[in-house]
């Protein structure tokens, strides 16, 4: 008694949160992860979510939104209005993630490319101008061969953004005349092409015309 009576109130309080801390809730019963169980029939600790449960977040009810697929085809048509604003995010994306190797034109000859990559096909090939729209969306989204899923870094929006921009790209190099809206002119025919258009980094070869010499380079 004599002792606790010479105890200072800082020494009393010390007495008093020992005496209050208890281990109960350091020790309470509780399964590590993947352990033993004996409570359930499968002896497994770790269970199942309950059908039909959605994590927050990722209630993708729209499924072509989300896959780009009807069923289980491609789908060809875009789950939103494309406007003006939808391209230029399109285009601001594609040149971030897909001009390394497909090139700001689409044509397959990005930098890493001529670097030594291996060359994904040109967007402008007869097989890929035909290709849906959801093929697009769900090369971007699960890969492709070489390709590595982007679904990680790229927001769906914003794969579809990329997605119209890339039929946007599509048409901007197989355009003809007869694609121009009745009544709107052009200023000039577009100059011909020897083999593929350039690339971001390298020059297109313009075909000279009928008659005329080409210049010897200096």
């Amino acid at each position: 008694m004599r002792i606790l009576r010479k105890l200072s109130p800082l020494g009393w309080f010390t007495v008093l949160l020992f005496a209050a801390c208890r281990q109960d809730m350091h020790d309470q019963p509780r399964f590590k992860p993947l352990a033993k169980s004996d409570f359930y029939a499968d002896l497994r600790s770790a269970r199942t979510a309950v059908e039909g449960t959605v994590a927050r977040g990722q209630l993708h009810e729209d499924t072509y939104f989300y896959t780009g697929k009807i069923g289980s085809n491609p789908g060809d048509y875009m789950p939103f209005a494309v406007t003006e604003a939808v391209l230029a995010r399109g285009r601001e994306r594609f040149n971030i993630y897909c001009s390394p190797c497909h090139s700001q034109l689409g044509d397959g000859n990005g930098m890493i490319v001529q670097r030594g990559f291996r060359a994904p096909p040109s967007y402008h090939t007869e097989r890929l101008r035909k290709a849906p729209l959801g093929y697009f969306f769900d090369v971007m989204t699960n890969g492709f061969g070489a390709m590595p899923e982007y679904a990680s870094q790229i927001p769906p929006r914003d794969r579809w953004a990329i997605v119209s921009y890339i039929r946007a790209l599509q048409l901007s190099q197989n355009a003809g005349v007869a694609d121009v809206p009745q009544g709107q002119e052009i200023p000039s025919e577009p100059p011909a092409f020897r083999g593929q258009p350039g690339s971001g980094a390298t020059l297109p070869e313009v075909q000279p015309e009928t008659g005329t010499k080409m210049e010897e380079p200096r």
